[in-house]
């Protein structure tokens, strides 16, 4: 139980191993997990190796699921005296389970491992979320601090961070074949959408407004469907940790800010593919809206990873400023593929920071070297991600 990380390999490459930025054996000493992440993230590898010794029920496995679903006190028949943590993965295909789950726990002082691509069956079910008795975690796509020396900005822009994929021979193939099965098993099943044809059109149409404000009346033409479909739609991707929206930042006073989210999908590859990109070249337009969903991909998980409480949010006002990224009050970030960062390219920023509300500014940038403009600081690309991982951001 002293592991809290776990060094792995995917897909039999022996020779590249990532070691993930969620600690996870630290919390299970003390209390029971959900571990929410999308398929193929990694979690059942992560789990099995971060804990090898631990008892694994996987509820993929036919026989097993049958006979817990047939008769779920099954489970406590299963479990000795000695096992006082127990691994379920996929718990979301049984949630009738979770009431044994929450006897156990307090019964006989269990802690659970339970993990999961979706809580939306679990929660439609009207299933128990153990009452708060499970501290929830989720795990992302790569990283490019997990990459380490493997990560190469373009190929990530191009292919996302799905370890099998971003590793692939041809990742085209394999994120045809992630999305269709993914679709087929996941949407399509979990989420119960009736019309999946109008649906798969909806993610098309999606995918072409990805880091984009959520017109919902615009999408919903451009899909064929009705406003209210398209909010059910958008609450699905969620639930199933597809997509995610970054809320706006509306506590400015002298400029009036727009209340409408962003949505982003969860892998840049799983994006390209959806929206039907081509090879994303540097200096191209697709390579800067790539770069942004990028950059919050890579916040996200920072902030997920290291247990932050400082919210992820972008800024835009009636009169067209903005700007990409504030997280929390800690820092305003915009995000530029240029190589060299002109004055005007900082009039968002130093609107912004009328308002006194954000600690810190900064631009990231194509540029060679680090350097300081009127209290915004421009970083190269590396540098911004070195210091974001590094939890230096906020104190330098």
């Amino acid at each position: 139980m002293a592991c809290q990380s776990a060094t792995l390999c995917y897909n039999g490459w022996m020779d590249h191993q990532y070691t993930r930025s969620l600690s996870l054996g630290k919390h299970l000493n003390k209390s029971s997990l959900f571990l929410f992440g999308a398929r193929n993230t990694g979690k059942s590898f992560l789990i099995q190796h971060t804990f090898p010794k631990l008892r694994y029920i996987d509820l993929l496995d036919s026989d097993c699921y049958s006979a817990l679903l047939r008769r779920p006190k099954a489970l406590e028949e299963m479990l000795t005296i000695k096992d006082k943590c127990v691994i379920i993965d996929e718990i979301q295909k049984l949630p009738a389970l979770l009431d044994v789950i929450h006897r156990l726990i307090e019964t006989r002082k269990i802690n659970f491992l339970l993990t999961g691509s979706s809580s939306r069956k679990i929660k439609r079910e009207g299933g128990n979320l153990l009452g708060g008795r499970a501290r929830e975690f989720h795990l992302y796509p790569l990283t490019s601090k997990e990459l380490g020396l493997d990560f190469d900005l373009i190929k990530y822009l191009n292919r996302g961070g799905l370890p099998r994929i971003y590793k692939s021979d041809d990742p085209y193939i394999d994120l045809k074949a992630y999305v269709n099965l993914y679709l087929a098993e996941e949407i399509k099943q979990e989420a119960l959408i009736r019309k999946f044809e109008q649906f798969v059109r909806f993610l098309d149409t999606m995918s072409l407004s990805n880091g984009e404000e959520l017109h919902l009346a615009n999408i919903a033409n451009d899909s064929g469907i009705s406003p209210r479909t398209l909010e059910g739609y958008i609450q699905v991707l969620e639930d199933t940790l597809v997509g995610f929206q970054v809320y706006p930042f509306f506590k400015t006073k002298k400029r009036k800010a727009i209340t409408k989210s962003k949505f982003y999908f969860f892998d840049i590859g799983v994006t390209n593919f959806l929206a039907n990109r081509g090879e994303i070249k540097n200096k191209s337009e697709l390579f800067g809206r790539a770069l942004e969903q990028f950059i919050a991909l890579e916040i996200r998980a920072y902030l997920s990873y290291n247990n932050k409480r400082e919210q992820l949010y972008y800024w835009r006002t009636k009169n067209g400023f903005e700007v990409d990224f504030i997280i929390g009050t800690k820092a305003a970030i915009e995000v530029k593929a240029s190589s060299r960062i002109s004055d005007s390219e900082l009039k968002n920023l130093k609107a912004l920071r009328e308002e006194k509300l954000i600690e810190k500014y900064f631009v990231i940038s194509q540029e060679p070297f680090r350097r300081t403009v009127d209290g915004i600081t421009i970083l190269p690309i590396g540098e911004f991600l070195k210091e974001l991982w590094s939890d230096r951001l906020f104190t330098v």
